[in-house]
Formats: structure tokens, sequence, C-alpha cells
């Protein structure tokens, strides 16, 4: 059985930092690909980022610079490391494998603001 468990977000002001934790059970994140996705009430999810199974990382536009994904495979976790947050990355933040029918966290929020 998959699980994924967010952790990390809260309230951080403009130009803050975070680090959102998901810890993984029932996959190897060392073979597979993980994402981060961002929902905010009333749109959308949001794609944010991805690390492959062979650690490559890609990043949406609009986090591109400031968010860093990353992995350790000792600790079957994925991490987000969000710098010079803004308050348009409110949101709720997903860790996910195997995209939109895959497997998803509960979700941890995030909210940017004075």
């Amino acid at each position: 059985q998959v699980q994924l468990v967010e952790s990390g977000g809260g309230l951080v002001q403009p130009g803050g930092s975070l680090r959102l934790s998901c810890v993984v059970s029932g996959i190897a994140v060392s073979r597979n690909s993980m994402s981060w996705y961002r929902q905010d009430p009333g749109k959308q999810r949001e794609w944010v980022t991805q690390i492959t199974y062979s650690g490559t990382t890609e990043y949406a536009d609009s986090v591109k610079g400031r968010f860093t994904i990353s992995r350790d495979n000792a600790k079957n976790a994925v991490y987000l490391q969000m710098n010079n947050l803004k308050p348009e990355d409110t949101a709720v933040y997903y860790c996910n494998n195997g995209g939109h029918q895959g497997y998803w966290g509960q979700g941890t929020q995030v909210t940017v603001s004075s």
C-alpha cells in the first residue's frame, strides 16, 4: 500500500522560506518519479515540480529559481525547499507519484502573508 505524508507547511511572510517534506511508503523514491502540486481554493490543481527516478528535475516557470526539489533515498522522502515566497504561492501543497491518476498525500497548507 502506497502512502505519501506531507509536512512542513505554515504561515510565512513574503520573502521567507519553508521546506516541505513528503515521507513515502510502499514505493521507493529512488525508482520512481515524484512530483509536487499545489491548489488554491477555487483554482485547478497546478503542477509545481518533478524529480525523475534518474534525478532529473523540472520546474514550473512560476517557481523556477526559487524552489528546489530533492530526495533522500535512505529516508525514502522527497523535499521541496521554497525560498523568496510570494503571496501567490499560497496553496495546499501535495506530494504525488504517478500523475493525476496516481498516489496523493493529504496536503500541507502554505500561506504567504504579511
